[in-house]
Formats: structure tokens, C-alpha cells, sequence
């Protein structure tokens, strides 16, 4: 009979499931610990010789790589590696991948007499994600408890900042200066608080639909590429993401949008707000809900072509007045109100005029795209308290190719009357300003992208809360930029960033 090898003791869920059930009807106790486990180091070590003396088996499950909610360039080593290091530990007995983000329904499969979870869960209140509280209901459930082990500990994302390029060059740089002047806590702990804001967002709402086709060459009578459709899906775009992103981090939040009415896709909208944003509709009858239909190939998310349903001329008289009525006596009682002007028609100079005057805190983008080059200019809005716009976008709205960026931002804050702006700039990162701090540069943090779609939008959203609270520019810069290093990870606005995921990525990012 040959003798077990490491890789032996790696296997499934189910055949966990089974292996464990015979274990108990023989009386063995059943310990299981749950974890990322990216880098193994003696707290490691000592977390499982300590859970295993609790028992007479230990099982170590593990996170699968694509629910490592670490942020971008986690985890180093991918499952089926961790997996390996994993069993040739003398302790560990089975490992198994867990197959769900968390632990709770895996301990609900497997029912082990004890979960071990590391001393720094035995304060429930401090677990980012509250899962421990479902996770101990859940072994519980399956007549087990939980026990915390306490062992010397350490943390595997400090020692993979310090030892490992985690990040590039840039980044790393811009956080080693970064991590002396803030802690996570004190940013999530202003993150936190801003769900007291009382937000409006008022825009043009698009419908985001990817039509994903393989090409398949040219026709061979005609000089057209041909693709073969796979499938389809729509999101929620344009200021109905906006309003999503920030909804997660504010608990009130409204909504203005205009509506087509040859095609309105309003149940569509409704069921893809989150049910803490109040939707106000306006409609008009002379243009559909706008619509971007994208053909997309699926491989690489490269966009092909795409086709635009919309009007761009401004509402009939009528609406826009309604409009302005209605912003006229509600801004006045938001603490933040955010412009996501995408130029689709909507947002004319009377809804300018009146977002100016009665807000007592206005974030304003102003997006440039194919349908209003040159039309849709920050320059449109009289005055505003912040400015997030792309550095294309900038330098269109004062006519400057090759200037210098920091001078253009000064002449758009003397023109608005505007303290605060923000300059996304793609791989080169974004440029904050606000006059008594100065300038203030901040570097993408992850170079890893999936879909650019909605980016600015989230970036928008969560930095507009950031800067109506009163949070300096350095921190809302860090913040806007882990924040677009999340949504580039996301296609198009299929999901929202969440609090969650941005507060990992962020521990991570200052350990």
C-alpha cells in the first residue's frame, strides 16, 4: 500500500461531505478552519496546531481566487497553488476550495464539531463583513461551536506589501508616504459616516445593453466583417449607476431622470435601483430611454460597434419647466447634489441654472462623448462646489491640447467659483485641487482592467460624498482611485462597488 502524499489529501466538497460524515460515525472530532490563506507564515502554522488539538481531524478549507475580496492583484498565489502548500503542513489533514464567497455554506455541508477561527474574530463587532455572526449560526446549526484560537498572528497582506510587489512601482512609492499620514481605520471610519448624507443625483438615465458576438471574418461577397451572436445582457447605466454607487455608502438617496416614452424600460430601471434610492421620473414623448447597444466580443470584452437610440435636443418646454419647478424647491434640502450631465438631452441651461442656485452642495461631470463633442462642456455650469471630470474633458472645455494640466484646473476653479476638482486621467492616475492644500497627485493602484464603462461613474459618486463631507483631497483622491480600481474589474455596470470590498481593498492596500 503506498503511502499518502500531500496531493492525496486535497479534495472535493462533496467528497469531504462524505469523508466527514464517516469520520463522526467513528467518533472522531471534526475540526475545520476557513481562510484565504495567501501566505502561509508560523501564525499560520500555530492557528492550526492549536485548532487541531481541539479535535482529532482537521479540515482547512479555503477561499476560491475569485472571492478573495482583497482588490486587484489578490490573491499572489492562486487556489490550486495554496491548496498544495496547504497539505504538505503535517497538521492539516483534508483541504478542500471552498466553492461559495463565504464559509457559511460550506459549514452547513461539511458540519464540523468545531469551526477555529484566530483571536482576531473573537471581537465579532470588528469582522468588516459581519460574517462571523452567520458563520457561527451556521456550525451551530449543524451541531458544532465555534473556537477561537490564540496564537502569535500576523498579517499575510502587511508581509505581502513589504516582500512582494503586490503593486507597481508608482503605487507602492505613492503608498509608503501615504501609510504615515492615515490608518484603514480612520478611512473607513469616514467612509462609514457618510451614510448620514442626504444625496440627490440627477442626470440622464442610459440603458447599457452588450450584444456579444465572435466574429467570424469577412463576408465573402461583401466587404463587412460577419460575427455570430452568442447572448446578450443590459445594465443599468448613466446616472442609474451613479445613484447605485452611492447608495451603498448613503442611506438616503433620490433621484431625477428623464424617461423616453417610445420606449421607457421604467420597469426595467425600477427593479435595478437599490431599494434605499426614491426614483422621480419625468417623461417626454418625443424620444425613447436612452439606449447604447454595444456588440461586444466575448473573449475580451473588445467593443465592436455600436448603435445609440436617443434624442439629443433638449425636452419639450413643458418638461423642462416641470423640471426646474421640481429642483427648485427640492434641492435646497440635500446635503450633496450630484450632476452626472452625460449631454443626451436632458440637463439644458434652465436645469443648469436652476442646479446652481438652489443646491447647497453641487458635484457636477460633464461627460463628452460621440453624440456632443464639443457641446457638453463643464464651462456650461456657471459654478459648483466639485469638479470630477476626465483630463480629455478639461482640456476640450479651455480649447488646450498640451498645456499644463495644474493651470487649466486653476482657471476652471477661478471661472466656477470651485474649491475642489478632481481630474481623472486613466493609467496616469487622477489630480486633485483644492487652493489650501495645493495640488495633490495620486497613482492608479491597479493595472488590472476587465471593462473602463461606468468607472467614472462610480469614481464620481463616491468622491462627491467624500468632498461635500469635508474630507481632504489626498484622502478622497486614495479613496476615488481604490474605488476605480474596483470598477474597472466590473463589466460594464453590472454591479455596484460595494462598502464591503472597498474596505478590504483598502486594509490591504495600508497594511
Amino acid at each position: 500500500m503506498s503511502p499518502i502524499t500531500a496531493y492525496d489529501k486535497i479534495k472535493t466538497l462533496d467528497e469531504l461531505e462524505e469523508i466527514i460524515r464517516d469520520l463522526k460515525a467513528r467518533g472522531k472530532t471534526v475540526v475545520l478552519s476557513h481562510g484565504v490563506f495567501d501566505l502561509l507564515h508560523p501564525g499560520h502554522i500555530k492557528h492550526f496546531e492549536a485548532a487541531k488539538r481541539e479535535g482529532d481531524v482537521l479540515v482547512v478549507t479555503l477561499t476560491e481566487d475569485q472571492y478573495v475580496g482583497k482588490g486587484p492583484g489578490r490573491p499572489v498565489f492562486n487556489q490550486r497553488l495554496r491548496a498544495e502548500t496547504l497539505a504538505e503542513i503535517e497538521c492539516v489533514d483534508y483541504i478542500a476550495i471552498n466553492q461559495w464567497p463565504t464559509a457559511v455554506e460550506t459549514l452547513k455541508k461539511l458540519k464540523p464539531d468545531i469551526y477555529a477561527k484566530g483571536s482576531d474574530y473573537a471581537d465579532r463587532g470588528k469582522d468588516l463583513t459581519g460574517e462571523i455572526f452567520n458563520e457561527e449560526e451556521a456550525v451551530k446549526e449543524g451541531g458544532g461551536r465555534i473556537h477561537f484560537t490564540d496564537e502569535i498572528s500576523f498579517s499575510s497582506t502587511e508581509l505581502l506589501n513589504v516582500h512582494f510587489s503586490v503593486y507597481h512601482k508608482e503605487a507602492n512609492e505613492f503608498l509608503k508616504e501615504f501609510r504615515k499620514r492615515y490608518q484603514a481605520s480612520e478611512i473607513i471610519g469616514m467612509m462609514k459616516d457618510l451614510k448620514k448624507l442626504k444625496v440627490l443625483v440627477v442626470g440622464d438615465p442610459i440603458i447599457d445593453e452588450y450584444h456579444y458576438c465572435q466574429p467570424m471574418g469577412k463576408a465573402w461577397k461583401e466587404t463587412v466583417i460577419t460575427t455570430r451572436y452568442v447572448n446578450q445582457e443590459s445594465f443599468a447605466g448613466g446616472v442609474l449607476a451613479t445613484a447605485n454607487h452611492i447608495a451603498g455608502f448613503c442611506e438616503k438617496v433620490d433621484l431625477v431622470a428623464c424617461l423616453g416614452l417610445e420606449n421607457t424600460q421604467e420597469e426595467f430601471i425600477r427593479d435595478r435601483l437599490k431599494p434605499n434610492i426614491t426614483p422621480k421620473f419625468f417623461y417626454r414623448d418625443d424620444a425613447p430611454t436612452v439606449t447604447k447597444r454595444r456588440y461586444v466580443d466575448p473573449a475580451f470584452l473588445s467593443k465592436m460597434f455600436e448603435v445609440c437610440f436617443l434624442n439629443t435636443r433638449t425636452p419639450p418646454t413643458e418638461v423642462t419647466e416641470e423640471v426646474c419647478e421640481y429642483l427648485n424647491k427640492a434641492c435646497p434640502d440635500y446635503d450633496l447634489v450630484i450632476a452626472s450631465d452625460f449631454g443626451n438631452g436632458f440637463i439644458g441651461d434652465e436645469i443648469v441654472n436652476a442646479l446652481c442656485e438652489k443646491s447647497r452642495f453641487l458635484a457636477v461631470n460633464t461627460q463628452t462623448n460621440s453624440a456632443n463633442t464639443g457641446f457638453n462642456l463643464i464651462t456650461r455650469y456657471p459654478k459648483a462646489n466639485y469638479v470630477c471630470i476626465d483630463e480629455p474633458e478639461i482640456r476640450l472645455a479651455l480649447s488646450d491640447m498640451y498645456g499644463s494640466l495644474e493651470d487649466m484646473i486653476t482657471k476652471v476653479a477661478d471661472r466656477m467659483g470651485c474649491d475642489r476638482i478632481t481630474v481623472t486621467r486613466g493609467h496616469n492616475g487622477s489630480l486633485g485641487y483644492a487652493p489650501e492644500t495645493g495640488f495633490f497627485e495620486v497613482p492608479v493602484l491597479s493595472r488590472e482592467i476587465v471593462d473602463r464603462i461606468g468607472a467614472g461613474d462610480a469614481y464620481l459618486a463616491i468622491t462627491s460624498a467624500c468632498v461635500a463631507a469635508g474630507y481632504p483631497m489626498d484622502m478622497v483622491g486614495f479613496v476615488g482611485n481604490a474605488v476605480g480600481a474596483l470598477a474597472v474589474r466590473i463589466v460594464c455596470n453590472r454591479e455596484s462597488v460595494e462598502p464591503v470590498p472597498l474596505y478590504k481593498f483598502i486594509i490591504a492596500l495600508l497594511k
